[in-house]
C-alpha cells in the first residue's frame, strides 16, 4: 500500500437520526469498543472528533461510515458492541483481501440502516495517534 495521509480531507461528517437515545447508544458502545467515547453532547445532539450526531432533520440513509481499529480484535469488539448496542450484523470480522491484503473488518446497520464499519489495515507506522487542534485564544 502507498503512503497516505489521514486528518486533512475531511473536518467533520454530519449523520441525522430519528431516535437520538438509540443512536446515542449504538455510537457510544462502537465507538467505546474501539477506546474513544464522545466528546461533546448538546440539547438534540452529541459528537464524538469529527462525527456529529442530531434529530434535526430527515434521518440520513444508506451511509457508509468506516472507523479505524488498532487490531483485529478490536474489530471483533466493535462488531459484538454493535449487535449488543441494537445494530444488525451486517458481516462479521475477517479479511477483505479483495480490498487490499490485510484489510480485516467488521459491519453493522446503526438504527437507522446505515452501514458503520470499523476496519484495521494491518500493521503500519504511524507518525501520530491523532492530530489535536486547541483554538488560539
Amino acid at each position: 500500500m502507498t503512503e497516505h495521509h489521514a486528518g486533512r480531507l475531511v473536518d467533520h461528517v454530519h449523520i441525522r437520526v430519528r431516535d437520538l437515545q438509540a443512536s446515542k447508544r449504538f455510537y457510544s458502545a462502537v465507538l467505546d469498543s474501539l477506546g474513544l467515547g464522545l466528546t461533546w453532547e448538546g440539547d438534540g445532539a452529541f459528537a464524538v472528533d469529527e462525527l456529529f450526531v442530531s434529530d434535526d432533520g430527515e434521518p440520513t440513509a444508506r451511509l457508509h461510515l468506516a472507523f479505524q481499529a488498532a487490531d483485529e480484535e478490536q474489530v471483533g469488539r466493535f462488531h459484538e458492541a454493535a449487535l449488543a448496542a441494537g445494530g444488525t450484523d451486517n458481516g462479521g470480522p475477517g479479511e477483505r483481501d479483495y480490498y487490499h491484503p490485510g484489510y480485516y473488518s467488521a459491519y453493522a446497520l446503526d438504527p437507522d440502516g446505515n452501514n458503520v464499519e470499523a476496519v484495521y489495515h494491518g500493521p503500519a507506522r504511524r507518525s501520530a495517534d491523532s492530530i489535536v487542534i486547541v483554538p488560539e485564544t
